[in-house]
Formats: structure tokens, C-alpha cells, sequence
């Protein structure tokens, strides 16, 4: 299994890699939370395997949030908006 298929979320739902000290990552999760948009939480710094997924989605970077949506597309750094038009 990989990081792709072990995280990839059900239909109206998304994965989001973060850190725990990403920004960013804290303020989309709270838009989300507002919102009701169902997410699970995937830190790369704490599960093997995700840090290289997320690099291979972002041109070796290493970049957070990234979201991976259920038909196995990913966002970098989305705007609420975005996420909820992918939903």
C-alpha cells in the first residue's frame, strides 16, 4: 500500500497533510470546521511514507496543506472555496 491509497477519503470528504506547525494548514482546518467540511488529518512528520507522497504531488517540495480529494486528485494550499467546489 502506499500513502496515496492508504489515505485516499470517501466521496464528500478530503485527507489533509499538514505539519503541526503549518499556519496555513491551521487556518484551512478552521475555514473547514466552520464550514462542515468533513476532513481527516494526516501530519507528514508523524506518518511514514506521507512526506514522500506529498513531494511527489508538489514538484519535490514538501508543501502543506495538501489535500488529497476521493477521486485521487490533490490541492496544494486551496482556499475553502476551491475545496468546496471539489466536494
Amino acid at each position: 500500500m502506499s500513502a496515496t491509497t492508504d489515505h485516499v477519503p470517501a466521496a464528500g470528504s478530503v485527507t489533509m497533510f499538514t505539519t503541526s506547525w503549518c499556519g496555513y494548514c491551521r487556518n484551512l482546518k478552521r475555514q473547514m470546521d466552520a464550514s462542515g467540511v468533513t476532513y481527516s488529518e494526516v501530519n507528514i512528520e508523524d506518518v511514514p511514507g506521507t512526506a514522500e507522497f506529498v513531494a511527489s504531488v508538489n514538484g519535490g517540495n514538501q508543501t502543506v496543506p495538501t489535500l488529497l480529494f476521493a477521486d485521487g486528485t490533490t490541492a496544494t494550499n486551496p482556499s475553502l472555496a476551491e475545496v468546496k467546489s471539489r466536494l
